[in-house]
């Protein structure tokens, strides 16, 4: 009896750990989670967003596995993000921190934003009105304006379309330098403009080593509004934004 316990204990943790190097193996190559702790990327991305993102789209570095142990440089399978990803990356200064904003300019781009116009390679980008917008779940609850910009396309596809807010066009970063991308570089910014620590602040994110790019955000499998607390768990169906369930990222 004492021999047939050993053994199913035994089986219990080879059980546990042939699931966890699969959970790494997934988490490594194929999806990540992530969750949104700040509004930086609102409209696109809510306070308490969850998402997946692919890891094989941008192909894999140290970044690419849990704690990014230094085993190798450079990225295997490497390929550039398309100008308008939503993209996390590992904060340039650190090399720890997960960020995760738009990408606007790609290696050799030229990125200025002007009296809050965004100009990549010179040319202004197309930026239509579409009223106000109320942020809440970041900091007061306050109204801004809301835009559809729309990048210049790129290798023959069509430029990227997607909301932005703007709640002065004098902010600190909306008239800037003009950047010029090194190569194995990349350039980013929040949707949120006015609230938004990005590569326009060269001194805090700057430009992005493509090898500290995690991967693209593909959906969302979950959101919550954090209306409820953790105990209130007769709220919790109430706390859930139902309708960003499964939406993809774009």
């Amino acid at each position: 009896m004492a021999k047939k316990k050993s053994g199913g204990w035994l089986e219990s943790v080879k059980t546990i750990l042939y699931a966890a190097l699969i959970a790494i193996g997934v988490r490594t190559v194929a999806f990540e989670p992530f969750n949104i702790p700040s509004g930086s990327m609102i409209p696109t991305l809510l306070v308490g967003d969850y998402l997946f993102v692919s890891k094989f789209s941008y192909g894999y570095s140290r970044h690419s596995m849990p704690f990014s142990p230094n085993l190798f440089e450079g990225r295997i399978f490497g390929s550039l993000p398309q100008r308008g990803d939503v993209a996390v990356f590992k904060l340039p200064r650190d090399g720890v921190t997960d960020y995760i904003k738009r990408i606007i300019g790609l290696p050799g781009d030229r990125i200025q934003v002007r009296n809050g116009i965004l100009h990549v390679n010179g040319q202004a980008v197309t930026r239509e009105a579409m009223g106000p917008f109320t942020v809440e779940g970041d900091g007061p609850r306050i109204t801004v304006r809301r835009y559809r910009e729309t990048l210049p396309p790129e290798n023959g596809r069509p430029g990227v379309t997607h909301e932005i807010l703007e709640a002065t066009d004098d902010g600190p970063f909306d008239n800037t330098v003009e950047f010029r991308v090194p190569d194995g570089h990349v350039f980013a910014m929040g949707d949120n403009r006015d609230n938004s620590l990005d590569s326009r602040a060269m001194n805090a994110v700057g430009f992005i080593p493509v090898e500290n790019l995690v991967g693209r955000a593909e959906f969302i499998f979950f959101s919550v509004d954090g209306s409820a607390a953790w105990w209130e768990v007769w709220a919790w169906p109430f706390a859930i934004r139902w309708s960003r369930i499964f939406s993809a990222v774009r």
